[in-house]
């Protein structure tokens, strides 16, 4: 399933990382293993102590039937737009713009489970999250709401590590200066800078090197910039 960008009115990029369709599948599977164990529980103690379920019926009803029918919205809104289902395979309920649900949609989610997954089985969930895009079944839909996964999936280009040749020849020792901090913020915004040619981003960038290692060049801040993080990984990766 495909991730997608929102843009807030601060003119902020936000990333939603979709929770795959399986891993939700998964939860909700869970989660019935959750409420069978519940019946099972509640039922043995209940006989152990000699409730008769024509003498005791609303018993039954008040421990059996009413947790289990509010059970996603009494978690979700407890734990934060998290099942026991969902907490296990890290994945939440949240609100399309990455801000936390309200009680209100947590309730319309609910609600709509009746057409999404009670009455067709689950086939209405599925298909329209397999043609939304956003990880959005109709309680989504009118909630405003998506299942985001909260795992996070490291690639080199997440990390300081950069690919250097085995013969690569260091060009300023003063790289030395910087922290891994400093490091991982300067190369997070190069990157990013460099995608969207953000040339302003990355002088500011190619400025503030020089000023904390006291680097003297002529290259181009791009190249300067590309050169100092390869460097700084040289001279880590040797010690």
């Amino acid at each position: 399933m495909d991730n997608f960008h929102i843009e807030t009115a601060q003119n902020v990029t936000i990333k939603q990382n979709v929770a795959q369709l399986s891993t939700r599948i998964g939860s909700f599977l869970i989660d019935m293993l959750i409420i069978a164990g519940y019946y099972t529980i509640i039922i043995l103690v209940l006989n152990a102590l000699g409730f008769s379920l024509d003498e005791s019926l609303y018993v039954y009803y008040a421990l059996l039937s009413l947790p289990v029918f509010f059970y996603s919205l009494l978690f979700e809104t407890l734990m934060n737009g998290q099942t026991p289902g969902k907490y296990f395979n890290k994945i939440r309920v949240t609100k399309l713009d990455g801000s936390k649900p309200t009680f209100g949609s947590y309730l319309i989610r609910w609600m709509l489970r009746l057409i999404d997954i009670s009455l067709a089985s689950g086939s209405v969930a599925l298909l329209t999250i397999l043609l939304n895009g956003k990880g959005q079944r109709l309680g989504d839909l009118a909630a405003g709401t998506t299942v985001i996964s909260e795992k996070k999936n490291i690639t080199i280009h997440d990390t300081l590590l950069v690919d250097i040749p085995e013969e690569y020849k260091p060009t300023f020792s003063q790289v030395t200066l910087l922290n891994d901090n400093d490091i991982q913020t300067i190369k997070e915004l190069y990157l990013k800078a460099k995608r969207k040619g953000n040339h302003k981003t990355i002088l500011k960038l190619h400025l503030k090197i020089i000023a904390l290692t006291g680097i003297t060049t002529d290259m181009q801040p791009i190249n300067f910039i590309d050169v100092v993080i390869k460097d700084y990984n040289y001279f880590t990766q040797q010690t």
